[in-house]
C-alpha cells in the first residue's frame, strides 16, 4: 500500500479539523427524501457513498491555493435544492448521471453548485460545467484550491 501523498495528507488534516475521521458514517436518508421531493432523480451508489463519508461537512475558505483561492465548501446535497433541472440537464448533456453534493463559495457572489457522478467524478455545476476530475484526487483539487478543468 502506498503511502499518502503531501496533498492527500494535507486535505485529510483539513477534513480531521472539520469532523471528519476514518470509518466515518452518516444517514443519507433525509438528504435523499428532500432531493427527490424536490424532483431530483434517485442517487446513485457512488453519491451515497460520498456523502455518508462526507456529507455535513463545512470546509471554510483557506485563503490562497494552488491555482485559485481555497472557498468555503459545504458538502450537503441539499444546498442545491431548486436546481434539479440543471443537474438532469447537464446529466443529459454528457451522459453521467450527476447527483447533488454541495455548494462551493458558499455565501459569496461565486457561488458554484458540486456534483459526484457514478464514475467518482466531481464537478462544478453551473452555467458551465467544470470537473475536478475523480475521487480520491477530486477531493484534494477541491479542497486545496486547485482550478477545476472545464468541459462546456
Amino acid at each position: 500500500m502506498n503511502a499518502p501523498s503531501a496533498p492527500q495528507q494535507q486535505t485529510r488534516r483539513i477534513l480531521e479539523s472539520v469532523g471528519w475521521h476514518a470509518n466515518r458514517a452518516v444517514s443519507t436518508t433525509r438528504w435523499e427524501s428532500e432531493l427527490a421531493a424536490d424532483r431530483f432523480p434517485p442517487m446513485h451508489s457512488v453519491a451515497l457513498q460520498f456523502l455518508c463519508e462526507f456529507g455535513g461537512l463545512t470546509i471554510p475558505d483557506g485563503g490562497a491555493g494552488v491555482t485559485r483561492a481555497r472557498e468555503p465548501i459545504t458538502l450537503l446535497p441539499t444546498e442545491c435544492s431548486g436546481e434539479a433541472d440543471r443537474f438532469i440537464e447537464w446529466s443529459m448533456h454528457i451522459g453521467r448521471g450527476i447527483a447533488p453534493i454541495g455548494e462551493l463559495a458558499s455565501g459569496t457572489c461565486a457561488c458554484a453548485f458540486l456534483g459526484i457522478d457514478e464514475h467518482a467524478e466531481i464537478y462544478v455545476v453551473d452555467d458551465a460545467l467544470a470537473t475536478f476530475g475523480q475521487m480520491p484526487q477530486a477531493l484534494d483539487q477541491l479542497v486545496l484550491g486547485y482550478m477545476p478543468r472545464k468541459i462546456t
